[in-house]
């Protein structure tokens, strides 16, 4: 079973999605998943350099005192997953293009998942701008991969039009917000469902196994 999972580093459901995800596919351990990180922008305009945290949260929710309202939930969900996040330690909102390298690059060594935890990591438990290189570098380390490598990619324009092109892909295919899984090309659940909601898709992909040997 294959699922493409699109989010953006910078998306505190794509977290909490993650961690039920994995939940999903720790009470159906029969079932063999392959899971490939695809890309999202939640900001695709946002510049280079990123934007300061109350500057973004005022133009995103109108006043800081709104986001804390919405955060406050955030933080209550988070809570029952294991995560403690601290959107207190953010000052940054950034550009997710060189995240989302990062985990496109991450692919080459089969080590995506962990790349994407430590970009989340990063931010929400520990409020790391993560769109700047060293502290990409650093969690590329962390993850397994070699630092110079990892540094000499990122110092080069590979893989950015593929990456915006992703961006635009899911865009294309009705994707609006994220977290987004899709199972085996062919079956979406949207949002930061509970573990239960996969199932369903679980089983069919199961039952079209066992029609496929039929």
């Amino acid at each position: 079973m294959r699922i493409d999972v699109f989010s953006d580093p910078i998306c505190p459901w794509c977290f909490i999605g993650k961690r039920r995800l994995e939940r999903a596919l720790a009470a159906r351990p029969a079932i063999p998943a392959t899971i490939q990180w695809r890309a999202f922008q939640l900001n695709p305009a946002m510049s280079d350099a990123g934007m300061d945290r109350g500057v973004y949260l005022t133009t995103k929710f109108g006043s800081a005192t709104e986001a804390e309202r919405l955060y406050r939930h955030i933080r209550q969900v988070g809570a029952l997953e294991g995560l403690e996040l601290r959107f207190d330690a953010i000052t940054v909102t950034p550009n997710t293009i060189e995240a989302h390298r990062l985990i496109r690059f991450a692919g080459r060594y089969d080590c995506q998942g962990v790349v994407a935890e430590g970009l989340f990591s990063a931010y929400f438990l520990r409020g790391l701008n993560i769109g700047e290189r060293s502290t990409l570098v650093e969690i590329g380390e962390d993850a397994g991969l070699d630092a110079d490598l990892t540094e000499r990619y990122l110092s080069s324009t590979e893989d950015v039009d593929a990456v915006r092109k992703e961006d635009v892909h899911a865009r294309q295919i009705g994707i609006e917000g994220v977290p987004c899984f899709i199972v085996n090309g062919r079956y979406a659940l949207s949002g930061a469902q509970e573990p239960e909601a996969f199932f369903s898709l679980f089983d069919m992909v199961q039952e079209e196994a066992r029609q496929a040997v039929l």
